[in-house]
């Protein structure tokens, strides 16, 4: 089967319509390892979807960026095969592998075909258990890590970022950039290669998703094969990070015409009973687009940014509610004066209820989006075992949406929304804005 079969093939799942009546069954492997399935047997074609809880948070405080650079290597030669062979390989078994890491998981993707489903598994299974690290690959990828890094030293975005998080994480891991810095990705070595390796890649903190053509009896031996070697245990967890962040404003002077700024307090958890309600709440503050309240009142009105959002972000061991806005120097300080109104008068009153029923028909229409073929599909069953939810949590979602009210939202605007401790890092040259001391 050629690659233009796999691409076809892909392309014809991406076209199946968006549904979320998927049928998930849980696989335990002889050897004892979990999955979630949904079958699919339309197409000769599969997707496999791994998480390894900890992510970069498992990096060693002197080793910080070693996960980040491991994860980047991982496709970059395993067993006997370098670099080049390795793509090779990929590209004559028409198979899609996928390799990336955040603060809280690193994940492995792969795609494939069920006739190479064998041969795809072990290439698979080869770059997990057997990554080799070569020093000309470690070389190459490390300088790519380091131009990343001098880029995002010159970005407002990423100061921005990085001030915000520094300043709402303290000691975690979550106040530094998961990539590290120029100096220490400089440093590290082979060895911290491996040790990064060994911090993540164990049984203990592992999820796995799969969707497509494939049976219960046979992904029960696929999954000893890919993942059997894998030691129990890994790098102990990070604590919860104690979110510091407080009221004010912090100005990084950079030159630019346009001032950057990110803004947030303190959030809520995935699995608190009112996330939904805080999920509507932020749909209309400013996770809505064009029809969110930020969005309305600072450029629809005021004609101060081309876009303004805020979002919930709970991460692993904290949680925050965030936002971003651009406005010219000149208008920064009006577009900061304009959210935090929002902010207080959103706590205050809450929401109408014409803002409630439009939000919770978005939420709940865009929910079956999500599940338009088997990749996405194996991710979000992923993350739905990551966050402890049921089997049958995508047949309820939405009635847990369609069951918050316009009470429910008003009561956790109140509780939720922290004027007095939202906090904006500012970079850029504001006029009118200056750093200031917490609230």
């Amino acid at each position: 089967m050629t690659r233009l079969f796999l691409i076809i093939a892909i392309a014809f799942a991406a076209a199946l319509p968006a549904r979320a009546d998927v049928e998930i069954e849980e696989v335990v492997s002889p050897g004892g390892i979990t999955a979630w399935l949904v079958r699919e047997p339309s197409i000769p074609f599969m997707a496999i979807e791994l998480r390894f809880r900890g992510g970069a948070s498992l990096d060693a405080p002197d080793t910080r960026g070693a996960i980040n650079l491991m994860t980047s290597l991982l496709e970059e030669g395993a067993a006997d095969l370098d670099a080049r062979a390795f793509a090779r390989a990929q590209e004559s078994l028409a198979v899609s592998f996928g390799y990336d890491v955040g603060d809280d998981a690193l994940s492995v993707s792969g795609t494939f075909l069920s006739e190479n489903r064998d041969e795809a598994v072990e290439l698979l299974r080869q770059s997990i258990i057997e990554p080799s690290f070569a020093s000309e690959a470690l070389e190459r990828v490390r300088e790519q890590v380091l131009t990343g890094l001098r880029s995002d030293a010159k970005d407002p975005d990423e100061i921005a970022r990085r001030t915000f998080d520094a300043m709402a994480f303290g000691d975690h891991p979550y106040a530094t950039d998961y990539s590290g810095t120029i100096e220490s990705v400089t440093a590290l070595s082979r060895d911290d290669m491996l040790a990064a390796h060994s911090a993540v890649f164990a049984r203990d903190r592992l999820y796995v998703g799969v969707a497509g053509d494939i049976t219960p009896e046979e992904l029960g031996p696929l999954l000893d094969t890919l993942l059997g070697e894998l030691p129990e245990t890994g790098a102990p967890m990070p604590e919860p990070a104690p979110v510091l962040i407080e009221g004010g404003t912090t100005v990084v002077e950079f030159e630019t015409p346009q001032s950057v700024a990110i803004f947030g307090q303190r959030g809520i958890a995935q699995d608190d009973p009112d996330y939904f309600a805080a999920a509507v709440l932020n749909q209309v503050l400013g996770a809505g687009g064009f029809e969110s309240r930020l969005m309305d009142e600072v450029r629809k009105k005021r004609g101060l940014t081309y876009g303004v959002y805020s979002y919930l972000a709970p991460q692993d061991y904290a949680a925050t509610l965030q936002g971003q806005v651009a406005s010219a120097n000149e208008s920064i300080a009006e577009a900061v004066s304009v959210i935090r109104d929002e902010w207080a008068r959103a706590a205050a009153e809450g929401i109408t209820l014409k803002e409630l029923d439009a939000a919770k028909t978005y939420i709940t229409g865009a929910y079956p989006l999500r599940f338009d073929g088997n990749g996405p599909i194996a991710r979000i069953m992923v993350g739905m075992q990551m966050l402890g939810l049921p089997i049958d949590y995508i047949a309820t979602r939405n009635d847990k949406v369609d069951a918050v009210t316009l009470e429910d939202v008003s009561r956790v605007a109140g509780e939720l929304l922290d004027p007095e401790n939202l906090h904006f890092v500012v970079v850029g040259q504001p006029v009118g804005l200056e750093s200031s001391v917490a609230n």
